[in-house]
């Protein structure tokens, strides 16, 4: 499956690299105008450049976005008049008009269309993705230090976004109230920004974000009935504290105690098996078999433009303009 790539800067030198691993890919080149991105790809990985964006796209069956947010709509909507897939890195498009407009071009293309909320593919996240979860509070915090780089989108659509996706993944159910937020520090549009989510279900996230911060943090924490969920998803690690009503079989760290009621229950500690993987290469080899095998992708584009729309809200509750 010949695929191309849209992109060469830090991102897109990564998926190079990644596709040129992935047993079914056949990456035929790149399109970048930038020249000091193209070199550094070309010779960090021999991949060919093209200087005409639609001879690469047409000479393809696949293409890979990854370049500016900005540039996202105006590059999807050329690879679908092209009749070719794709996958677009997240935020799927830069404002919301954009997003609907490609689920219309989406439904009328019949084609397979995935959407790069790589924490999906995290393998903390991944190794209780067969776990029963109804959380009823979620609390999350993604806190990075200063980087130039992602500036030209508000915090929320740079980081916070990929909590809103993961959020959306878990509760299924409608989006009750939003009330958010948020301090523009360093760059014109909000460096840290706290959001909370009600749901219809009665489930509340609280949901913060910052990209001025001393250190890095990605902790997503679950609680719900008789049970805490703590996903670490920088370190790759998962722990849960449940409530059980029989001692734990098996080799669960577990305290013993006696409710007010004189009932006797345990705590039991566990630490489910992560499995090493490289999140990227897992989305990107997820992408090709939605393709060869006719699935539907793991993150579609209304997944994309559902995570978009509370983004969205969120940043207008913080800026104080209605959203679109």
């Amino acid at each position: 499956m010949k695929i191309g790539v849209l992109g060469a800067g830090h991102l897109g030198r990564i998926h190079i690299k990644i596709l040129n691993e992935i047993e079914g890919w056949d990456l035929i080149g790149f399109y970048d105008p930038d020249d000091a991105n193209a070199a550094t790809a070309i010779e960090k990985f021999g991949v060919k450049r093209y200087d005409n964006i639609d001879k690469l796209i047409a000479e393809s069956d696949a293409i890979d976005i990854v370049t500016p947010t900005v540039t996202h709509f105006t590059l999807a909507k050329k690879v679908i008049k092209a009749g070719k897939h794709f996958f677009v890195e997240k935020p799927l498009v830069s404002n919301i008009e954009e997003a609907k407009k490609l689920l219309h071009l989406e439904a009328e293309a019949n084609l397979k269309i995935q959407v790069g909320h790589v924490e999906r593919f995290n393998p903390a996240f991944l190794s209780i993705k067969n776990r029963k979860l109804n959380p009823m509070f979620i609390e999350t915090h993604r806190l990075a230090q200063f980087n130039p780089r992602g500036t030209d989108v508000s915090v929320v659509l740079d980081l916070m976004i990929h909590d809103i996706d993961i959020i959306l993944s878990i509760v299924k159910t409608n989006v009750k109230k939003i009330s958010a937020s948020g301090v523009p520090i360093i760059s014109k549009s909000p460096d840290i920004a706290n959001a909370r989510i009600e749901f219809d279900n009665g489930c509340v996230a609280n949901v913060t974000a910052s990209r001025i911060s001393m250190k890095n943090m990605r902790k997503t924490r679950l609680f719900q009935h008789d049970c805490y969920i703590g996903i670490d998803f920088l370190e790759k690690k998962t722990e849960i504290i449940s409530l059980q009503h029989q001692k734990p079989d098996g080799n669960f760290n577990y305290m013993e105690l006696t409710t007010p009621e004189g009932e006797t229950k345990f705590v039991q500690f566990e630490m489910p098996e992560v499995t090493e993987v490289n999140a990227i290469k897992m989305e990107l080899e997820l992408f090709l078999d939605s393709i060869v095998n006719n699935k539907p992708t793991e993150v579609t584009v209304q997944e994309g433009y559902n995570a978009m729309k509370v983004a969205y809200q969120i940043i207008s509750k913080i800026t104080g303009e209605r959203p679109a």
